[in-house]
């Protein structure tokens, strides 16, 4: 009897760990199934992931090299369980469905459905409030890409692993809740990525075509000059201003709203506070208004945004009340969580990204 308590003993702290950390190639297993399937066109689990990791920040600058290669970045790839989670209404059965849809090995599924539900379970209810918000906007997946250049070449299906789906659309599960793609007439590439890769600008104009590029004077968030900048669909509500910097990256500025394009980190123009601050994941410090620099993010607070290019200028739309809005006027630093602020409607009135 003592030896059973002390074989109890020894087991249980393994199990535990076994429920609170991912195996090595369990970890491999996920992430070559979803670089697999990302490859698919109109893949509709993996269509999600990306989209909700592209508007969350997850994914960085580069969602196609961060979805090809999730087992070198954790962080990333626990963000792809939850909204594989999330994408399967936080429940557990419809979440192993979903993975065996992928077709992950027999040996992956239950490792990754203890840990994901586990991790996640005290967050159910805001994923799935996130997911109906979510919906609300999505279009539906947009997937069929290849490896980048930086990813070594994802092969058709892993080792001990021969039941990838044939076919452009892989298997469905039948448990999914998200509706199809729908149909648009907007055939346009709205993808940002692509321009930080750009140098000239005639790249551009082979782009989006010489009517839809116009060059002008480019000032930054502060309104200070900054040489020439070239916008794409000038004078609309997607107008896009890039600034060439050499091999040191382009600016790419936004400040009409609402917008098309899929922006780094899901951050736009007309975007409220609230997001910004939940993006951030954390409260951050601006400008006061009606001051130099008004309405800047100075100090992202170690949040997510820290350090990753992205400057932003805010601006309240309700300044009718003199007495609230006097308390963030004038030439301080402010938090992003004052209540006064909840009150004066603030929304970003322009965002920057610096890309390398």
């Amino acid at each position: 009897m003592k030896r059973f308590f002390a074989l109890v003993a020894f087991i249980f702290p393994l199990v535990l760990s076994a429920q609170t950390k991912l195996a090595q190639p369990v970890s491999d297993d996920f992430s070559a199934r979803v670089a697999y399937h990302y490859q698919l066109r109109n893949d509709s689990i993996t269509g999600y992931i990306a989209e909700q990791m592209t508007r969350s920040g997850a994914a960085g600058l580069d969602i196609d090299s961060t979805i090809f290669d999730l087992k070198k970045d954790p962080v990333a790839l626990d963000a792809a369980l939850k909204y594989l989670y999330q994408y399967s209404d936080c429940n557990r059965q419809r979440f192993i469905g979903n993975l065996r849809a992928m077709n992950l090995q027999s040996g992956s599924v239950f490792p990754l459905a203890t840990y994901t539900a586990n991790k996640y379970k005290s967050e159910v209810k805001a994923l799935l409030e996130d997911k109906a918000d979510f919906l609300k906007t999505y279009t539906g997946p947009v997937t069929g890409k290849g490896a980048p250049a930086s990813v070594a070449a994802v092969p058709a299906a892993t080792a001990g692993n021969t039941t990838a789906p044939t076919g452009d659309q892989p298997a469905a599960s039948p448990a999914a809740t998200t509706p199809a793609a729908t149909t648009v007439t907007d055939t346009r590439n709205w993808e940002v990525r692509p321009l930080f890769q750009v140098r000239t600008p005639e790249q551009l104009v082979e782009m989006f075509g010489k009517d839809n590029v116009t060059q002008r004077d480019a000032t930054d968030l502060a309104g200070d000059k900054e040489g020439e900048a070239y916008a794409i669909y000038p004078e609309t509500d997607d107008e896009l201003e890039v600034q060439f910097d050499g091999e040191n990256g382009n600016i790419l500025t936004f400040s009409h709203y609402p917008s098309k394009w899929k922006s780094p980190y899901g951050i736009k123009a007309g975007d409220p506070l609230d997001k910004l601050i939940k993006v951030n994941g954390r409260p951050f410090r601006l400008n006061a208004f009606e001051w130099t620099n008004g309405g800047i993010v100075t100090d992202w607070q170690g949040g997510a945004l820290e350090g990753k290019g992205v400057t932003i200028m805010l601006k309240a739309n309700n300044t009718g009340d003199p007495k609230q809005y006097d308390q963030v006027t004038g030439d301080k630093k402010i938090r992003s969580d004052l209540p006064v602020l909840k009150k004066l409607d603030v929304v970003i009135q322009s965002v920057a990204f610096k890309g390398n």
